[in-house]
């Protein structure tokens, strides 16, 4: 078990002012079986004329905020403490087939939001590109787990893929960034659960922290940590969903904290809306994972 403190503060800068705005806002981490958030708080800067809680479909609970007034920065500081009891499982432990897996999908007839119908088909951000689905082939022999075969698909992206944060932006491409083979994080779960999709192994899209280590003892950095992506896979109905971290080649456990869900990015991005002004704006972000005491 792992307890975190984080703090996650998004601040724009705008041109000119905005005249009005309306937003929402996903900073608020899971609550799931392997996590549970202890406390919770959200300070926005300047104060919304409205604000609404609610939780997506896919269990992401979210703010809608409406601002009326003018205004040329937005704040927004989510803090939250969070414990952490995930454990990641051995890739070759015994699990359904990947074949075994993708059928089981296409068969459910369950339409909640942990059915791994939603997840086998094309999605906003993610697009089936057979040379990426081919890619992924490789790694998925008869008869070989969903489980073995996702673990050696997340190394190899860890080993072929650069990670180049300048190289793309959210708008980026997916056949794109694995054509040029470098990107973010945001990039390499794309391409994973692409992969995955090309081969009807449900995939999806996982938003959230990671606790970063410092090299060599030396003194964690505040604010250097950022926000984090990575892929859960459907590993066939005894397995379950297990998450996989392309980035850094390694299974979910207790240094990933959760804090979305979807079919990719556009399902969990962690602020988006519609605001009324003109001009460029600037944006900024300062996420810092601080490990408590247990």
């Amino acid at each position: 078990m792992r307890r975190y403190e984080i703090r996650h503060r998004t601040t724009y800068d705008y041109a000119s002012e905005a005249a009005t705005a309306r937003l929402a806002f996903r900073v608020t981490p899971l609550a799931r079986a392997s996590q549970r958030v202890l406390a919770h708080r959200v300070d926005i800067s300047p104060t919304p004329r409205t604000l609404r809680p609610g939780v997506d479909f896919f269990g992401t609970p979210f703010l809608v905020a409406r601002f009326e007034q003018p205004h040329r920065e937005l704040v927004v500081e989510a803090r939250s403490t969070v414990e952490v009891t995930r454990r990641a499982p051995d890739p070759e432990s015994p699990a359904e087939s990947w074949e075994a897996a993708a059928a089981s999908a296409l068969a459910s007839h369950e339409l909640g939001p942990e059915s791994p119908a939603h997840f086998i088909y094309p999605s906003p951000l993610v697009r089936l590109v057979d040379e990426v689905a081919d890619y992924a082939r490789t790694s998925f022999q008869v008869g070989r787990s969903a489980l073995s075969g996702a673990a050696e698909l997340m190394r190899r992206i860890r080993a072929d893929f650069e990670y180049e944060p300048e190289a793309t932006d959210v708008t980026t491409p997916l056949a794109q960034a694995f054509a040029q083979r470098r990107g973010v994080c945001q990039d390499f779960a794309h391409v994973m659960i692409s992969g995955l999709r090309g081969l009807g192994v449900p995939a999806r899209y996982v938003s959230g922290y990671i606790r970063t280590v410092p090299l060599d003892d030396a003194p964690r950095l505040e604010g250097a940590d950022a926000s984090h992506a990575w892929v859960e896979v459907w590993c066939g109905p005894r397995a379950g969903w297990i998450g996989f971290d392309p980035t850094n080649a390694i299974l979910a456990g207790e240094d990933q904290i959760e804090a979305a869900l979807g079919r990719d990015f556009s399902d969990v991005s962690p602020i988006h809306g519609v605001v009324l002004g003109a001009g460029e704006q600037r944006l900024s972000v300062a996420v810092d994972v601080a490990p408590l005491k247990v």
